[in-house]
């Protein structure tokens, strides 16, 4: 089954799987992080028709995953270890991006180094341009794929998870053309950063906010503040300090999403 014929359930399973495998190293894409259930959805990706591409330089990862019908690209995360990955997080001045507007340094950066891998990669696995190509990420990995994604144009779309803000408005209208949904999880503090300065940096795509109970629903701006209220409130009863923190695990994310309905009837458009 292709991914666009999966329900909303399944391909955001999929996906979300995807993006929290991609922490892995080649060898270990079939040893499961925390959080994962499963690794069945992801294995008909992992050696048909070819293998996974794995890009690394200079610290930046991303993988390039196909089947007979789809290509997945996921960038891979922050990990707290890694020092590459903390300063472009701190490398917040907005420069000039090349299809218009200003984005972030740092991830820009990041994707600068990842991105002749990944059009490399998309000529092998898509050689004759037929297949659905989807993008993804967690973190700065999400930060990264809203550039990969706005350079690509996925025919499939752009799905984040606990991803900063990137870009500013200018920027972020080369994303108009893509089905792009942005998961936030509750309290996730990656999410509100970097600050919203006037016009410079924006969020982008629909927002599928996962409430305090782990769901998904169509909410207003007034019922997510007042989640996120509770949240805090029930992180502090359990004396968990770093709420913020702790939402951002990416395979909570990945375990949320089994809480999906299989239309998406309650999923914000």
């Amino acid at each position: 089954m292709s991914v666009k014929d999966m329900s909303y359930r399944e391909r955001g399973i999929l996906i979300s799987l995807v993006a929290h495998q991609c922490y892995c190293e080649p060898d270990k894409l079939l040893e499961a992080r925390p959080g994962i259930r499963s690794l069945d959805p992801i294995k008909k990706f992992l050696n048909k028709p070819l293998p996974p591409t794995y890009i690394d330089v200079d610290g930046a990862q991303a993988y390039v995953l196909s089947d007979k019908t789809d290509v997945i690209v996921a960038c891979r995360g922050t990990e707290p270890t890694a020092i590459n990955d903390i300063l472009a997080d701190l490398k917040m001045f907005p420069v000039k991006h090349h299809l218009g507007g200003r984005v972030h340094r740092g991830f820009y950066a990041e994707y600068d180094k990842v991105i002749p891998g990944i059009k490399d990669a998309l000529a092998k696995h898509n050689k004759k341009g037929d297949k659905t190509v989807w993008v993804t990420g967690h973190s700065l990995g999400g930060a990264m794929a809203v550039l990969v994604a706005a350079e690509l144009q996925p025919n499939g779309g752009l799905h984040t998870f606990g991803q900063p803000r990137v870009g500013g408005r200018t920027f972020l209208k080369s994303l108009k053309n893509i089905s792009y949904y942005r998961y936030r999880n509750n309290n996730d503090a990656v999410t509100i950063v970097p600050p919203s300065f006037g016009i410079v940096f924006k969020h982008g795509g629909v927002l599928r906010y996962i409430n305090t109970a782990g769901n998904i629903n169509k909410s207003t701006y007034w019922e997510q503040f007042a989640d996120k209220l509770n949240g805090h409130w029930q992180a502090l009863k359990s004396f968990n300090l770093i709420d913020g923190f702790a939402d951002h695990s990416m395979g909570l994310y990945h375990d949320h999403l089994y809480n999906m309905d299989d239309n998406g009837k309650q999923l914000p458009k």
